[in-house]
């Protein structure tokens, strides 16, 4: 008959270790107002804590946090991702911070709203999402 083979699946949600480790690598820059900019594809959702001047302090994503697959753009995943930054942010002293979200995933609303319940104040928000005004340039006429 054979060896019976139990195959463990990989990626079936949130890995406690990699939020552990993201969470002991802290930043000994003090901010108190920063810009969260959050991309919301159809197939991940990450979110980039940064200062007024754009640059990034704090990033991570639904991938980075050990799911895979479909389960990387899921409004859970993305939540976990915005309680990550959130975190971090109030360890390095943040108050408040303006948002800037791009993309129409399914992870927009959820990062927002666990990064806010962390205790940050949002100053406000901008939907930048990248719209397409008239697409690529047609093919040529074929020639037959």
């Amino acid at each position: 008959m054979g060896k019976k083979r139990i195959i463990k699946k990989k990626g079936r949600g949130l890995d406690a270790g990699r939020k552990e480790r993201a969470l002991s690598k802290v930043t000994k820059r003090r901010l108190e107002k920063g810009v969260l900019h959050v991309e919301a594809t159809f197939n991940n959702t990450k979110a980039v804590l940064a200062d007024e001047k754009g640059n990034a302090v704090v990033s991570s994503s639904a991938g980075a946090l050990g799911f895979s697959g479909a389960r990387k753009s899921t409004p859970y995943a993305a939540a976990k991702v915005g309680e990550l930054l959130g975190e971090k942010g109030a360890q390095i002293g943040l108050k408040e911070a303006s948002v800037v979200i791009r993309g129409v995933g399914a992870g927009r609303e959820s990062v927002l709203r666990a990064f806010a319940g962390k205790g940050i104040q949002i100053r406000s928000i901008k939907d930048m999402t990248p719209v397409a005004h008239n697409g690529p340039r047609p093919p040529k006429p074929r020639r037959v």
